[in-house]
């Protein structure tokens, strides 16, 4: 199913490795004036969601980070934990079997893997959306910090 991967990885938009390439400390923690959140809140976000469903995630965790960061390493970092975690989506579509799995009753794995894709493009277009505000769009190139 190449669809996963379109919708987490490649499809529909800029490939996230570019999306989210190109940027500083300083403008990942920026929040301009009529923002609800940061770059670096909104990944954050993103990953926390993704991370309940294709990792070991607490669903009930937080939703937002409670600082921002102090170094550039956590934004890379935060990085490839959402684009690992991507990735990982993408392979699953590779195993019809656990796609068909129910997490509950009437909702399978690639049914809640649809609704993360859902919500990532939107949290991942308010990314866009903030870097057009900063003047940090469209990113120089692209470049896959795996």
């Amino acid at each position: 199913m190449e669809i996963l991967k379109h919708l987490f990885l490649v499809g529909e938009f800029p490939e996230r490795t570019r999306l989210l390439s190109g940027l500083t400390l300083e403008q990942v923690k920026r929040c301009p004036d009529g923002a609800t959140h940061s770059i670096y809140e909104e990944l954050w976000h993103v990953v926390a969601y993704q991370h309940s469903v294709v990792g070991s995630g607490d669903p009930d965790g937080d939703r937002f980070p409670s600082a921002p960061p102090k170094h550039e390493h956590e934004w890379n970092d935060l990085v490839q934990k959402f684009l690992n975690g991507a990735r990982v989506a993408a392979a699953l579509g590779n195993e019809p079997e656990r796609l068909a799995s129910e997490l509950e009753p009437g909702l399978t794995l690639g049914e809640e893997l649809q609704c993360v894709a859902l919500h990532n493009a939107y949290h991942l277009g308010k990314i866009v959306a903030l870097r057009q505000r900063i003047g940090a769009w469209p990113p120089e190139a692209a470049s896959d910090p795996s």
